[in-house]
């Protein structure tokens, strides 16, 4: 084990090295991809070394997400005291699903719902889990939703019928989880937005009312915080005052940047947060922990147990069920992705979280106006949101993004909104400063130079 621990050290040594000295790795080609990296499985045991080497180069020619020179995905960078928590929970390798096995980190996650559900605005009796990911999130909530005042579902199967509602620029998990659970991909309606991307409270409202009147039964809707292209903020308070007047469960899905309840600043655009039913953020995503750690809570405490608890006295044979975390989970075996999160905001405070958070606004805020006061670009995106959307010179930003990452530049993906495709930026790298966001437009200018020499 010493060895191996060894080894890590090494390969991890050379890692943070190439990240500094050559920060974008240039792709391989899928289908050349087994001439440059070792990746073959083989009969026999590998030589310490050939393994080491091809460990090696396994590493070193992985996408780096923790440079400079990442803002391709809504994650990025690296938190010291986040990834030690990690290797803990690797180390220690229990299953969160009883106090059992868990003991201790049993706590640890019930400590971090707890505070997270008073962030939410959420009663003491509040209550919530942690889930693989914003997908699984927003289906637990999904599924919460649908059994609410209908829990002979859970018994006798999805009823015709059921419709939920989402804004037409919010993230695709929403109608993929519609497909699972029996609602049906129709029976989602994309609810139209304005010009910054949040959904049009009014055009709900209108939706709904027909669902009604055609006999249908709308059991859902959901509210993003943070959509995934413009990084919009549904207007919260004024949906929540359309649920509660026609009794439909509120969902925020909050897992690009939920994570604003950490913000005195920044926390009133998700104002009205607490009388939803439901809320989701990714602590891997503004707040800086390895992937994954999503949390999902519900002021329903008793809609987990009727949606996700099943007995089984082979598992679950001491303790309460409050301390059997696996009654409240989608999951059975589950990893302890609470510990990285818990390392991170036991070190930092509540307070250094939001600094994390204020930080990005403010990386994001440089690039706005760097765009805005040069008139080679053309900008897409507005104030109070991390993502930057724009366009340099008129070159397609599919091309741009593309030949980039293609040429081991810099790592930015593009969106598109409303028929119009730009580039977009992502601030979520709290490890950046304003001196790496004006290099991210020195280096896409100088590269746009050369690569497309006669359109820019």
């Amino acid at each position: 084990m010493i060895n191996d621990l060894n080894l890590f050290l090494r390969l991890s040594e050379e890692l943070i090295k190439a990240e500094n000295e050559e920060q974008v790795v240039t792709p391989i080609p899928p289908k050349e991809l087994l001439q440059y990296v070792d990746i073959a499985l083989t009969e026999e045991a590998s030589v310490d070394q050939d393994f080491e080497n091809a460990l090696r180069s396994l590493v070193l020619n992985t996408p780096r997400t923790a440079t400079h020179k990442f803002y391709n995905q809504l994650f990025g960078g690296r938190n010291a005291k986040a990834v030690l928590g990690d290797l803990l929970a690797v180390m220690l390798n229990n299953s969160m699903y009883t106090y059992k096995v868990a003991g201790p980190q049993v706590g640890v996650e019930k400590e971090i719902i707890h505070k997270s559900c008073a962030l939410a605005g959420y009663p003491t009796t509040a209550d919530g889990t942690i889930a693989p990911g914003g997908s699984m999130s927003n289906l637990m909530a999904m599924l919460m939703a649908r059994d609410y005042g209908r829990f002979h579902i859970t018994q006798t199967g999805v009823e015709s019928g059921l419709c939920m509602y989402t804004s037409a620029d919010s993230h695709y998990s929403i109608p993929k989880n519609a497909s699972f659970i029996g609602i049906g991909l129709k029976n989602v309606r994309k609810i139209e937005t304005n010009a910054k991307g949040e959904m049009i409270p009014e055009a709900l409202e209108e939706a709904i009312t027909q669902d009604l009147a055609e006999g249908l039964t709308p059991v859902m809707v959901n509210a993003t915080a943070g959509t995934t292209v413009l990084g919009a903020f549904d207007p919260i308070d004024r949906i929540a005052d359309i649920t509660e007047k026609f009794e439909i469960w509120l969902h925020v899905d909050g897992a690009y940047c939920g994570s604003v309840v950490f913000s005195d600043r920044y926390r009133h655009l998700v104002k009205g947060l607490g009388r939803s039913d439901s809320f989701s953020y990714n602590a891997h995503k503004m707040l800086g922990t390895p992937l994954t750690c999503s949390i999902i809570l519900t002021k329903h405490r008793k809609c987990l147990y009727d949606s996700f608890a099943i007995d089984a006295d082979y598992l679950y044979q001491t303790d309460q069920d409050d301390y059997n975390l696996g009654k409240t989970s989608l999951q059975c075996g589950r990893r302890n992705d609470a510990l990285k999160f818990w390392t991170l905001w036991k070190a930092v405070g509540r307070k250094g979280l939001e600094e994390a958070v204020n930080h990005q606004f403010y990386l994001a805020k440089i690039a706005r106006e760097y765009v805005d006061q040069h008139s080679d670009y053309q900008l897409y995106s507005y104030p109070d949101s991390v993502s930057v959307c724009f366009n340099y010179k008129g070159i397609e930003a599919n091309e741009l993004c593309t030949a980039m990452y293609e040429a081991g530049e810099l790592l930015v993906g593009y969106g598109e909104f409303k028929g119009q495709e730009f580039v977009r930026l992502v601030t979520i790298n709290a490890g950046n400063d304003k001196e790496d966001i004006l290099n991210f437009f020195k280096h896409l200018e100088a590269f746009a130079s050369a690569q497309f020499g006669s359109s820019s």
